[in-house]
């Protein structure tokens, strides 16, 4: 078992799993799904947000557990909101030189280079705080195309390193 917590991922009941890029790793020992609506989030002293706000992820985050929220652009914002608003928790962001080689069709997001696919984005915080992520991207369609973009950033072990 991992020394981290398990990384708590929220999908949107109506997120289509067909094309849910989260999907293929369900099964991991490091990750727990939960569903929204209808979903209770308790005891998340020791977690993080991964989002568009806050600082950006860091050494001092290692050691923390990992919530992603997994829905389109609209519910995802619904989400966060519902879920976190008037609770302590602390947001983190990814660095902004990383770029989604996934289709984007959607038009509400607001940059759509940057926004990631969830396991892109599950991916670079793996990376980043040291977890095991070599196999996070093996079912994603558009790994090569993602590693490639972002091919300087990755080849280093940490990007703070």
């Amino acid at each position: 078992m991992p020394s981290y917590p398990k990384t708590l991922i929220v999908r949107h009941r109506r997120e289509n799993k067909k094309k849910c890029t989260l999907q293929p790793i369900i099964d991991r020992l490091d990750c727990h799904f939960v569903t929204y609506p209808g979903c209770t989030l308790q005891n998340l002293d020791n977690y993080i947000l991964l989002g568009f706000e806050g600082p950006e992820l860091s050494i001092e985050d290692i050691g923390k557990g990992i919530i992603l929220i997994d829905g389109t652009w609209k519910k995802a914002s619904i989400m966060q909101r519902e879920l976190f608003d008037g609770r302590k928790i602390e947001m983190r962001s990814l660095p902004k030189n990383i770029f989604t080689a996934y289709p984007r069709r959607q038009a509400d997001c607001s940059n759509p280079e940057q926004g990631l696919a969830s396991i892109e984005a599950l991916y670079v915080a793996y990376k980043l705080m040291a977890r095991p992520s070599d196999d996070l991207l093996c079912d994603y369609y558009w790994r090569d195309a993602f590693l490639e973009k972002n091919e300087t950033l990755f080849s280093k072990p940490l990007f703070w390193s």
